[in-house]
């Protein structure tokens, strides 16, 4: 089993609040759940309004699986125009033999 983890730092520049970020967020989230069936969570800058970290874990059996899952991520992330990408950070857990 191989396993991706995704670090994002979003910038959400249309908000003026912290309940206006995290229904944001929380769309984000519901989204990449349903869409990529992977665990996601809210991990940094949850006090600040204009900034979110999100954390992502996929696990496939392969690690072209994962590396389709982690761009299937991105784009996702992409297309939310609410939202802009600061950072995307990747790392891929290879099993030892």
């Amino acid at each position: 089993m191989f396993a991706a983890l995704v670090s994002l730092d979003l910038h959400i520049p249309a908000v003026g609040s912290l309940k206006g970020k995290r229904a944001v967020i929380r769309a984000l989230v519901s989204r990449l759940r349903q869409e990529v069936n992977c665990s996601v969570v809210e991990m940094d800058h949850q006090n600040l309004w204009q900034r979110a970290g999100i954390g992502v874990a996929v696990a496939a059996g392969s690690e072209t699986g994962a590396r389709k899952v982690v761009q299937q991520v991105e784009k996702i992330v992409a297309r939310d125009p609410r939202v802009e990408i600061i950072a995307f950070h990747t790392e891929l857990v290879v099993p030892e033999h």
